[in-house]
């Protein structure tokens, strides 16, 4: 039986975990994730763990943080003096904004604290410095 190799357009299901056992992410009841190993779509902990794997092969991958989301980045922190805050938006704690970065790339970043004189950001991914686990069953290899 054929198994799954760079390169490959394959179609799994899976569902992703915290250590707790929380479930982060998982493919919708009856639909499959399509996606080619090796072009970068999924993290590469998660590419790593369908290389290998047989149509209706099912496996648990224990994916660690740098190879998931990444690991929390302090420099994707960021404080902005209330002074330089834009008059029309009210900051929220929690509330995500789409930041241009000076290269034109957009981010977002996450409202993660205010004060009189300051409002803190976070534009590291919500599971950076996660280790995650992953249940994954592939469905197909085009």
């Amino acid at each position: 039986m054929a198994a799954a190799k760079k390169g490959d357009t394959v179609k799994v299901e899976y569902k992703g975990k915290l250590g707790d056992g929380t479930v982060v992410s998982r493919t919708p009841d009856g639909e499959s994730l399509e996606f080619t190993i090796g072009d970068g779509q999924m993290m590469p902990g998660f590419e790593k763990a369908v290389i290998g794997m047989s149509p209706g092969e099912s496996k648990t991958a224990q994916i660690k943080a740098k190879y998931g989301f990444g690991l929390y980045n302090n420099d994707l922190v960021l404080t902005v003096d209330r002074k330089e805050w834009p008059e029309d938006i009210e900051p929220r704690l929690g509330e995500q904004l789409e930041l241009e970065r000076e290269d034109g790339h957009t981010i977002i970043a996450v409202i993660k604290g205010i004060t009189d004189d300051e409002v803190t950001l976070d534009a590291n991914h919500p599971l950076a410095g996660e280790d995650l686990t992953f249940d994954i069953e592939l469905r197909s290899i085009a």
